[in-house]
């Protein structure tokens, strides 16, 4: 931490953790189910409360009203917030990429209007990637921004942008050199979701719902030149090493959402009973919990190194494709073996490991797909090894 000692910087850590775990307990895990049975947008008042506690991107510059505060402090809130619900803890780590990029990269005037409602949990941000020909190859976007007198037309479709229907402004790639130059022909835009021609729908999705999930439509929507993010051309070569750090950021929200499952179910064990004995008493159920305890610890550890090395400005790609790779497949092996764990009950929608289960998939899919994170993992080790 900037100017403070390693005892000071531990204790800050410390209440902080405090701080987002009494809010993730009290505030959300209660309400998580009902949440997603009688509401289809978030909830903004629990969002300006998250920002009011700090615990909304803290590594942001505090002229911006962040805390300035290392990578490590959003990986602990992440996963406390992911605890009580999955979807709540989706919200930070949307703050803290799209308020870095713009903080970085855009004109202060527009950076001052759009980062302090992200801080204060005023706005949401989306990002808009991923397009119907396909998310994984995202170099190759068809969307075209057009040079006018002013700014840029966009036209085209946007798909898969998760708070889509529900973003206050959108951190937009588009194309402005030829197909030909692939990844060196994208700009980075910051689009208002109030401008004229811009059209949204949303998907009926399996999980993940108050967060939803759809495509934006773009007719001629005018984008001013003060809105491009970064240079012409190279949005995203610049903006897209962003991802490293978001990329650690699930991985931990996918461990707080897998430990709620299996403190839950420690639970259940030592209160249920089956042959005039509780559960606890049979390896063969304690044993497969253990194992997922150990597993979440490893990838936990995974994540807050990948953290780690980012806040000492370290080489963290690889790391950090292994972290989105392994923190949902974990996670969802987990709150699998959770659900299975309370047997019958578990099958019920009366219990969150369901709901837990079908949120955290889509973790699997979105920001990347395992394959994706393996090519990088391979990429990032052949070049160490060239």
């Amino acid at each position: 931490m900037k100017g403070h000692s390693l005892n000071t910087a531990y204790d800050t850590y410390d209440e902080i953790r405090d701080t987002a775990r009494r809010f993730s307990r009290e505030r959300l895990l209660p309400r998580y189910m009902d949440r997603e049975r009688t509401e289809t947008l978030v909830d903004r008042d629990l969002l300006r409360d998250m920002g009011a506690l700090g615990l909304l991107a803290p590594e942001l510059p505090e002229r911006f009203g962040g805390l300035d505060l290392p990578s490590v402090t959003s990986g602990i809130i992440a996963e406390e917030i992911g605890y009580g619900d999955f979807n709540m803890g989706y919200l930070p780590i949307m703050g803290s990429l799209q308020g870095k990029v713009i903080s970085d990269f855009a004109q202060e005037h527009v950076a001052e209007r759009w980062v302090p409602k992200i801080v204060t949990g005023e706005a949401i941000v989306a990002i808009a990637l991923t397009e119907p020909r396909g998310g994984s190859d995202a170099a190759h976007l068809i969307l075209r921004a057009d040079k006018v007198d002013g700014g840029y037309l966009l036209n085209g479709e946007k798909t898969s942008i998760s708070c889509g229907d529900q973003a206050d402004a959108v951190l937009l790639f588009a194309r402005t050199g030829r197909p030909e130059d692939g990844a060196k022909g994208i700009s980075a835009f910051l689009l208002d979701t109030t401008a004229k021609g811009l059209t949204r729908t949303r998907f009926d999705d399996l999980g993940s719902r108050i967060l939803g999930r759809g495509s934006l439509f773009f007719d001629d929507v005018f984008i001013p030149d003060d809105h491009l993010l970064g240079e012409e051309n190279k949005g995203f070569v610049q903006i897209m090493q962003g991802f490293d750090y978001s990329r650690a950021l699930l991985g931990l929200q996918c461990v707080g959402a897998a430990q709620a499952s299996l403190d839950e179910s420690w639970r259940y064990v030592k209160e249920r009973e089956a042959f005039g004995k509780t559960l606890s008493n049979f390896q063969g159920v304690t044993f497969p919990l253990s194992e997922q305890e150990g597993i979440l610890a490893s990838v936990r550890a995974l994540c807050m190194e990948t953290l780690r090395l980012r806040d000492a400005g370290r080489t963290h790609t690889a790391e950090a494709a292994m972290c989105k790779w392994l923190g949902p497949l974990r996670a969802v092996e987990t709150i699998h073996q959770c659900l299975l764990t309370h047997g019958h009950y578990g099958w019920s929608k009366d219990l969150p490991h369901q709901q837990r289960l079908r949120d955290v998939m889509g973790i699997e899919i979105g920001d990347g797909t395992a394959q994706i994170m393996k090519m990088i993992i391979s990429r990032e080790r052949l070049k160490a090894h060239a």
